[in-house]
Order: C-alpha cells, then structure tokens, then sequence
C-alpha cells in the first residue's frame, strides 16, 4: 500500500511538475516592444508593431499611476502584497464554484498567477494540471521576485485588447494618452479589461465597460482605497475616448522617417529593435494648424461656385521648415492620406513638379552672386519688352508676361518681387545655364542636373523640383547663405535608453553670400515692390516682415507660394496629383491663402523678427527709371542697396532736358527768340523700348530728333540701333488648314536710330514697306519654306545702311 501510495506520488509530481519551466526565464519570454515614432515633445504620432506582436510599450512601475496600480490589485488580487504568490482562499472558492459548475468555471487566480501563465506558460484549455502549474510557478517567483517587480511585469504584459499590451499601449490605444495622464475613471476602466477585452472594449460596448468600470470602483471603496463620493464621482465622468485606437498622425511624414530609418540602419537592426523610440523634429500642434489650412483652402474653392469641380483642384501640399536648425517641423503631402480616389498616399511635398515662377529667386540670387561676372544688383535695369532669347538649339525663345503686357525698363527689385517673366530669362541668359545649375545644387536642389538638356523656359518653371528641396533652398535666404539639408529625426533611443543614432548638426556651410541673401530677402518682403504684380497688401502682406513669392506653371498644372521669416521657411503646392490643369487658379490665389493662414497660426504669439542686414552693403540714390546715378534732369529717384564695390558709378542717360519751339513741339536752334522756347524733360530709351515709350505716350528723344532738320543730325554717319526686332531669329510658324491663307501673316517690326529719315523692308530680297516715322511695322502674307527678312536705312545725306539678316520658317 506504501508502495503504491509512493507511486502515485511520484507520477503526480511527474504529471504536474514535468518540463515546469524556470521562472528565470521569464524575461526572455517578454512581449516585443513596439516602435513608437513622437513629436519633438514625446507625443505618440504612430506605433510600428512588431510582426508577431502587439502595441507594447515598457514603463516604469513609478511611472504608472497609482490609482491604476491600485484598481488592479483591488479587481485582480486584493491580498497581493500579503500572499506568496498564490491566495488559499481564492483558490478553495474557485475549487468550490468548479465543482459545483461540473467544469472550470473560476480561475482564483493571484497576480503572480496570472504573470506565470501569460509568460511561461503554453496557451491552452483550462485544466487542473495547468492551475497546478500555474500555482507552483507562482510560488516560485514571489520567491525569485520582489512584489513591485512582479506588479510592473503584469502591469506591462498583460493584455487589455485591441492589440494592446501592457498599460501603455492601453492608454494610448483607448484614450489616446499616456498611461501617466490617465485619471481615476480612466484608470477603473483599463483595470477591468484585462478579464474579457472583448466583452468590456469601450468601442463597441460601453455601457458594459462602464458597468464593469463602477465594479471596479466598488472594489476599490471595498477595500478602503476610496471613499464612496470618489467612486461615484469617476463613475459619472464622461469617457473622452481617443478618435482611433491606431491614430497615424503625419502620416506622409511617418512614411518619409520610415525610409529614413530603413537608409540609417539595416534590416536586421530594424528587427530587433523592440522598443525603440524614435523622435523627430514635427511639432504636432503646428501639423495640425496646417494640415487646417490646406483642407480649409481647398473646401473654400470647392464652395466659390455650384459646381465642386469648378476649379478642378484636388491635392494641396505643405512643408514648414526651420531654416537655422534644417529641422522638418510640418509635412503634409496631401488633404487626405487614405483617399485612394486622388492617390491620396502619394507625397507631394517630395514629387518634383514645374515650379513655375517660384524659381526666380533662386536666378536673381545667382546673378546678384559677386562670383558671377559682371554681376547685378536689386538696382539694375532690365528692359521689360518683347524679346527674342536664342536656345540651346538654335531656336527662338520669345517670353511673354502673366498679364501679357510690357512694362519698360525696370529695376531687378520690382522685376523679382512683381514676378515679371521677360526680366527672369534675361537674367537667367546673364547667368548662364551651367552657371545656374551648379549654383542651385549648393542650395541642396537635386533634379536640376544636366543644363545642356534645359533652355531658358527653366526660369519660369521649366524643370522639376520638389516642394521640400526648393523650401529648403529659400531656407538659405532667411539664414544669411547655410544651405539646409532638411531632416525629420532627432534621436533614437533602444529601450534600455542608448542612444542610437543622433540628428546631424546645424547647417555650416555657407552656400551663398550673405549680403546677397539679405537682398533677396529684403526684395521679397517689399510690399512696394509687388504693386506691379500683386497690388498692395495682398494676401502674401502679413503683420510682421515676411519674404514670399509666388509660382503659377501654364495651363495651371501647378502653384506655389513659398515664404518664410528669419527663423520660419513654409512652402505650399496646390495642383492634381494626376497632372490635370486647374481652371484659374494662381499662386496667389491657390497657394497663397494656406501660406498666409499658416503662418499666421503659426506666429501668432512670436515676436516680430526683422531680416538682419549684415556688413558690406551700401544706400545708394539712383535715378529710378535706368538705375543709375540721377542727373539733374531725372525726375524719379530713390534709394536701393548695392553690395559695397557693385554700385553704379555712370550718370543716367534715359532723361534728357531738351529746348523745343512752343508752336512747333520741335528741337529748337539757337536762333529762336527766347520766348518761344521751353524746356522739357525727354526719354532718351534703349532702341528696343522706343516702341513701348510711344504705346505710353511718353515724349522720346529719338521722335524730336527725327522730327527736326535732319542735316544736323549726324549726316553720312553708321548709325547703330537699326535692327528686326520681329521676327525672332530662328522662329518657327505654322499655317493652319483652319483658316483662310491672306489673314495668315507676319508681323515685321524694326526700330531704328533718329539719324535715318527712311526705312524699307526686305522680304526674301524684295523691297516692301517703305517707312518715315515710328512704328516701323508692317505685316507680311506666310507661304511655306524658309525666309529672310531685313531692313535698309536710308541717312539724311543719302547714305544707306541694313540690319543684320533674320531667318525663319513656316510649314
């Protein structure tokens, strides 16, 4: 009987306590950690799950709330800082209700329990060998570990739902938080989940989640760690529940890190990296404000008519940068991530598209550059008339302005903040294509590569950039020349807190002069200076000196307003991720509304910074119309800023104090008596703006000399000026099947010096046209092939002279 009594002891102990497994192990058998992405203040903006696991993040037991720590142990394990492990009690009632149910009804289970089956034991059916186990192992650990220790490892591994692992993960997925800002009612309801997450989840059934709440807080009066008036307090609270258990705040932003961290590290770190916590540079409030912005924009537009597509606009974009630090502080890369319908997932803040007009600061900074030859300055003049620029193939380029109008000459000032089209090829042919290039890819711009394969339609947004690189490129302007290399990561932490990796240093290398950052900067922020352009106190005019410009591609496939202050840089694109045109949308229009609202929400409680001029820059006076030095004759002056050593050293040339006969409107000889004569101020223009003088009804000195006795204007001399300004060299004009051949003409146009009293026009070597007075036009019938068109002079002495020959095609 001994014997067999010995038997079955021993096969009992073998029946239970074989391959009982090491509380030791424990810690080897821990959930993985997930990997928390943050705001730049700690702020959860998305968890990437480990793939056979849960949200799960580890917290410090002194970082878990008390209240939380106290509604477990009251609901889970009231004795358990009394009991070793296991609660006699609780196990003979459970036995009890076990026996009298035919089945295992009741666990009974301790804490420590608990932890034991959820770490070291296989999942399975309930049985009484496995609560044997379950006991044993308990008993073991509340040997092995201290109760805190074995406290903080449920309170991190147990399961609450949805994912959720451990109390972190818990608060987060719940109620959108962090479990240390969870309050009394918060933390009743996450101690009752851990029983039947299902049955007590708040997002499906919270009127069960609350009754299993008010459980809660009855236990916790039960055992004298509230007072009945606290309890029903928090059972009356209204549960703010989080908007989504798995919320992705940025989202193109996350993916943009995700990439990141995929470039930094490699794919086996990647996995075994549990708990990492990456932290990046976004500020989640100013996301938030921007991402208002650009879907308050586009609502706007969808309302200004009947018809929602009225201006076929569908995606928008954003990008705030900080210009001292490269720090990516707002990305969106769409209204809307999720849309699939406007792909939606597509990031257009890193997609290159035509930038339109919003390149032209970037060409105006290199041709300011003092490495430039013979460089300009915010004073020099451009003439803002029809122009013929040569390509790359030989082939004529012809700029018009947005407005379709020319305006004359004009300082590069109001030529940059006015956005006029005509002046930015010529200083782009100034600069040089090559040149251009290589000055862009300094500021950190990557898609402008082979200046050979580009014309000069790339200075009205001809090539392709992204919204962050051309950002980032007008970052170098509010920071006095650094480039920045804009970066959405500041450190990464493993979850025993090394650090992993770091983010990058300030920019410092200067990449542009500073004098010349000042200038474009100082160009942008001129209200005056837009009124061409934009008028005044436009929506780009905010409360505080801030640099902005515009860009708008033809057809409307695009546009841009980018702008910043000394330590805030914001881009915005509006357009169709599928490249169709919207209907009269610009970047003023379009763009510029998010641009002002954002930064304006953004600022809203900053002081006001104003751009800080540096040394080696001089205030010069000019003449306003030829930018250079006023003579007594110049009616308009004004001052502009020169780096020291580039200001003008020439007298003005364009104003000219004549005598005229008051009867005859003529040049006047000395022979006239006094009182007949008067002296005016006259426009002494560049030939090729003599056209836009007369089409102003401007007085020109070229019209009173050719007016006057042409025997004493320069006889017999070769005069310089005579020249086709119409059409270009090398043009191409095609006839259309669509209407009739004799209104399919040409329009022959040429300018020509006082000294000539005659013009004729030459058409394949025949004489047409014969001229005596400006405008010298005429207008030519197309027929195909190729055609030479010139013009002859005849001097007052008789002498003839002739332009230089223009070629060009009709098919």
């Amino acid at each position: 009987m001994l014997c067999l009594a010995a038997a079955s002891a021993a096969g009992f102990y073998v029946w239970v306590f074989n391959d009982l497994p090491d509380p030791g192990q424990m810690t080897g058998r821990l959930n993985t950690p997930s990997v928390r992405i943050t705001a730049r203040d700690g702020r959860l903006l998305y968890e990437m799950l480990p793939p056979d696991g849960g949200r799960h993040t580890v917290l410090p037991l002194e970082e878990i709330p008390l209240a939380l720590r106290q509604a477990t142990i009251a609901t889970e394990d009231s004795s358990f800082y009394q009991n070793p492990g296991v609660d006699l009690a609780g196990i003979l009632r459970a036995a009890w209700i076990n026996l009298r149910g035919g089945d295992i009804l009741a666990g009974g289970s301790t804490i420590t329990q608990q932890t034991a089956r959820n770490l070291l034991l296989e999942s399975g059916e309930r049985s009484l060998r496995r609560k044997l186990r379950e006991i044993a192992l308990a008993w073991q650990i509340s040997r092995r570990y201290s109760k805190d220790e074995v406290l903080a490892l449920y309170l991190n591994q147990t399961y609450y739902g949805k994912l959720a692992y451990g109390v972190e993960a818990a608060a987060q997925t719940y109620f959108g938080k962090p479990a240390s800002a969870l309050d009394l009612a918060e933390c009743a309801l996450l101690a009752g989940l851990p029983q039947a997450p299902a049955l007590y989840d708040p997002f499906e059934n919270l009127e069960t989640a609350k009754a299993r709440q008010k459980v809660v807080l009855g236990l916790m009066v039960k055992q004298g760690i509230l007072r009945s008036g606290e309890a029903e307090l928090a059972a009356r609270e209204t549960l703010k529940l989080a908007e989504s258990p798995y919320p992705m705040e940025a989202p193109h932003f996350l993916m943009m890190v995700r990439s990141q961290l995929d470039r930094i590290f490699s794919s086996e770190e990647l996995r075994s990296g549990g708990g990492w916590n990456v932290r990046t540079t976004i500020n989640l409030d100013w996301q938030r404000l921007a991402e208002r912005a650009v879907n308050a924009q586009l609502d706007a537009l969808r309302r200004q008519s009947n018809d929602p597509f009225s201006h076929n606009v569908n995606s928008a974009a954003l990008v705030v940068l900080d210009p001292r630090s490269s720090e990516i502080l707002a990305m969106v890369g769409s209204p809307d991530y999720f849309d699939a319908a406007q792909a939606g997932a597509l990031n257009m803040a890193l997609s290159p598209r035509q930038p339109g007009s919003a390149l032209k600061p970037l060409i105006y900074a290199a041709a300011f550059d003092p490495r430039t030859p013979q460089p300009w300055s915010a004073g020099t003049m451009i003439l803002d008339v029809s122009t013929s620029f040569k390509t790359h193939d030989g082939k004529a380029y012809i700029p018009v302005n947005y407005d379709g109008l020319e305006h004359g000459p004009v300082l590069a000032r109001e030529a940059l903040a006015s956005s006029l089209n005509i002046p930015a090829v010529a200083a782009l042919d100034h600069v040089g294509l090559p040149a251009f290039f290589s000055f862009v890819r300094r500021l950190g711009i990557t898609t402008l590569e082979d200046p050979y394969q580009a014309d000069l339609s790339a200075a009205l947004g001809g090539a392709e950039v992204s919204l962050l690189e051309l950002t980032a490129a007008y970052g170098a302007f509010a920071n006095g020349g650094y480039q920045i290399s804009p970066f959405g990561i500041q450190e990464i932490t493993d979850n025993h807190g090394n650090v992993r990796y770091h983010r990058p240093p300030a920019p410092s290398e200067r990449v542009l002069d500073e004098r010349v950052a000042w200038l474009i900067s100082d160009i942008l922020s001129d209200d005056n200076a837009r009124l061409i352009g934009f008028g005044r106190d436009s929506v780009l005019r905010l409360d505080r000196p801030a640099a902005v410009k515009t860009g708008t591609t033809t057809n409307f496939h695009d546009n841009w307003t980018i702008g910043y202050t000394p330590s805030l840089v914001v881009g915005v694109w509006v357009g169709n991720t599928s490249h169709e045109a919207m209907h009269n949308i610009t970047g003023l229009t379009g763009a510029a509304p998010i641009w002002a609202q954002t930064m304006r929400s953004i600022l809203t409680a900053s002081s006001k910074e104003a751009f800080t001029r540096p040394k080696g820059l001089v205030h010069v006076e000019i003449c306003a119309l030829s930018g250079k030095l006023p003579t007594p004759a110049c009616p308009n002056r004004r001052l502009e800023w020169y780096l020291a050593g580039t200001q003008p050293q020439d007298k003005d040339t364009f104003y000219r104090l004549v005598e005229i006969n008051k009867a005859s409107g003529q040049l006047e000889d000395e022979a006239a008596p006094p009182e007949l004569r008067k002296t005016i101020t006259v426009l002494d223009l560049p030939p090729q703006a003599e056209a836009w003088g007369r089409a102003h009804g401007l007085t020109l000195w070229s019209d009173l000399v050719r007016g006057a006795a042409m025997d004493r204007v320069m006889e017999n001399s070769q005069p310089e000026g005579l020249q086709i300004l119409s059409p270009a060299p090398n043009s191409v004009f095609y006839l259309s099947d669509k209407l009739p051949h004799e209104v399919q003409q040409v329009r022959l146009r040429a300018t020509a010096p006082p000294a000539l009293r005659q013009i004729v026009f030459y058409f394949d070597g025949i004489p047409g046209a014969v001229l005596e007075s400006a405008p010298f036009e005429t207008w030519q019938p197309l027929t195909t092939g190729m055609h030479t068109v010139w013009v002859s002079g005849v001097t007052a002495g008789g002498g003839r002279v002739e332009s230089e020959r223009i070629t060009f095609e009709v098919h």
